[in-house]
């Protein structure tokens, strides 16, 4: 297949009958893949290598070092876990063994207050818990904060797409639980169990993830009719891909594409990063469209979700 493009900028410059055209192309996008190629997102080249640099800094460090910023125990959602912790098919009913990778995890980077439900608190506000590594806080906080900005012009896309007001996803959005996660697939000699990939088979669980993988590495596929699909990796640009919380929010208008990270023998090291966008924790997700499942709140829909996969 043609992996699709779309060009945010290009779009954000649009008017009137160019607009409405990228607007219906990107609606077309989202309907049969739900995967893109994001060309024009406008995230400074600097905070991308400042990115890339601590991520790889800390995944060089020996496992005694990382451990000291583990999370605390299984289910925690913020700090390094280590290999053989998680199996992401694990969120679509199957099992299978642990997925061949570790990862770095942050989240939030502001704490609203007044929350009614504590398990926000025990949850998805909990605190990241830094590694001791030079630079790493600064440049991981500020790579977040330049996804928070692009997910919302993203979301405010899809609101054009969806034929909504352009603003109609900011009062679920004013305080995400968004996380971002640096992902490391250690160099692969050959795969001893059956059934074990990088990534298992799995959805997203939020409204949209946007990846950037390590340039000149693959991998990531994604299932179209039942055939795995092969995700370029193209110079300068960003993945971005739907959620299960935003198929459910368009009433199945768009779809949440299962994808993988496919593990083969003798493959080299891969990194990547990926920063998953979720509406506020008390954020209520109803069906915009006629026909679509009931009401989910989004901080508990994820919670569940995320602790359905720890091994």
């Amino acid at each position: 297949m043609k992996f699709p493009k779309f060009n945010l900028q290009k779009f954000e410059k649009s008017e009137g009958t160019k607009r409405k055209e990228l607007s219906n192309q990107l609606d077309k996008i989202c309907r049969e893949t739900g995967f893109l190629i994001l060309e024009g997102h406008g995230v400074p080249s600097a905070v991308i290598n400042a990115q890339w640099r601590v991520v790889s800094e800390f995944f060089l460090l020996p496992n005694e070092k990382k451990q000291k910023a583990s999370i605390p125990y299984t289910g925690y959602p913020y700090g390094w876990i280590g290999p053989n912790k998680e199996a992401l098919a694990a969120s679509k009913g199957k099992k299978t063994p642990p997925d061949l990778k570790e990862s770095f995890n942050g989240g939030p980077l502001n704490i609203p207050i007044g929350i009614e439900d504590t398990r926000a608190y025990d949850f998805c506000y909990q605190p990241t818990i830094w590694p001791e590594l030079d630079g790493f806080k600064d440049a991981w906080q500020t790579y977040y904060m330049e996804m928070e900005r692009l997910a919302k012009r993203i979301m405010s896309a899809f609101a054009e797409a969806l034929g909504l007001e352009t603003a109609f996803f900011d009062p679920f959005i004013g305080n995400p639980i968004s996380a971002l996660r640096a992902l490391n697939y250690p160099a692969t000699s050959e795969v001893t169990e059956e059934g074990q990939q990088r990534a298992g088979a799995h959805t997203d669980y939020g409204s949209l993830t946007i990846l950037l993988p390590q340039p000149e590495t693959a991998g990531l596929q994604i299932n179209q009719k039942g055939a795995w699909v092969d995700v370029p990796t193209l110079e300068g640009c960003l993945i971005v891909n739907l959620g299960d919380l935003m198929e459910r929010w368009t009433s199945g208008r768009w779809v949440s594409t299962l994808h993988r990270v496919v593990a083969k023998p003798n493959q080299t090291q891969r990194k990547s990063l990926a920063f998953f966008h979720q509406p506020d924790w008390q954020a209520k997700i109803t069906p915009i469209f006629p026909g679509g499942e009931s009401s989910v709140f989004s901080g508990p829909y994820l919670m569940d979700k995320f602790k359905s996969t720890n091994v």
